[in-house]
């Protein structure tokens, strides 16, 4: 397992201390904030991974992941004691990458943070290389896109979702084969999901002809 760094922001001590010691005991180290604003003055040094709570003094959760998500691809746990239905949809709506509702078992959250770590940071040295596609330069295991000298800037899971396709040219791939792939095999949501971000990678690689397979999924014919 990877040395991995975190951000925790939780202003509840007792959960906050117990949640980190539990991260530690991994080996990740963690950086333990109780106000949204001071973890903010860290965005422009980002960790592998954010466990952001939504109530926060300072700066709220919806605030921070905004400004997270603004400056890149760091993946993001979002908790929340409030309406789960609604935290859930608007955290994913803004980018969170998972989602927990308190109460719930630090090993739960362990568990999932492994799950987006691994998935966002493959330890495989057999992980595949740059590849062109349209003339887009695609580097799955740096998970970067670029046009030309220019760098795309995608979310984690609209990265996520072009390695999928894109490393599987012309192949016919189901929503659900997409939702295990980028949301992992826990995820709960609506498949409505999967159409939002194959929009959105659409907008910003339109060179890239996502094809929609009706009634099934998608699919990138290499051209």
């Amino acid at each position: 397992m990877k040395d991995y760094l975190i951000y925790l922001v939780e202003d509840e001590q007792n959960l906050g201390d117990i949640i980190q010691a539990y991260m530690e005991k991994e080996g990740w180290q963690v950086r333990y904030f109780k106000d949204g604003k001071e973890a903010h003055d860290l965005i422009d040094q980002p960790p592998h991974l954010w466990v952001l709570d939504i109530m926060l003094p300072g700066m709220d959760g919806y605030q921070l992941l905004k400004a997270i998500k603004a400056k890149g691809d760091t993946p993001v746990i979002f908790i929340s004691a409030r309406d789960k239905d609604l935290d859930r949809v608007l955290g994913l709506e803004l980018g969170s990458d998972d989602y927990l509702s308190k109460p719930f078992l630090p090993e739960e959250l362990v568990i999932r943070a492994k799950k987006l770590l691994k998935r966002v940071y493959p330890e495989n040295d057999q992980a595949v290389e740059r590849f062109e596609v349209n003339g887009y330069k695609i580097d799955p295991k740096g998970r970067t896109v670029y046009d030309g000298d220019n760098l795309i800037e995608l979310t984690t899971k609209e990265m996520d979702l072009i390695i999928l396709l894109t490393t599987n040219l012309g192949q016919a791939l189901s929503r659900e084969h997409i939702i295990e792939y980028v949301w992992g095999s826990d995820y709960f949501g609506s498949e409505r999901a999967v159409d939002d971000v194959v929009r959105r990678v659409r907008k910003k690689l339109q060179r890239i002809h996502v094809e929609t397979l009706y009634g099934y999924g998608y699919r990138v014919l290499s051209s």
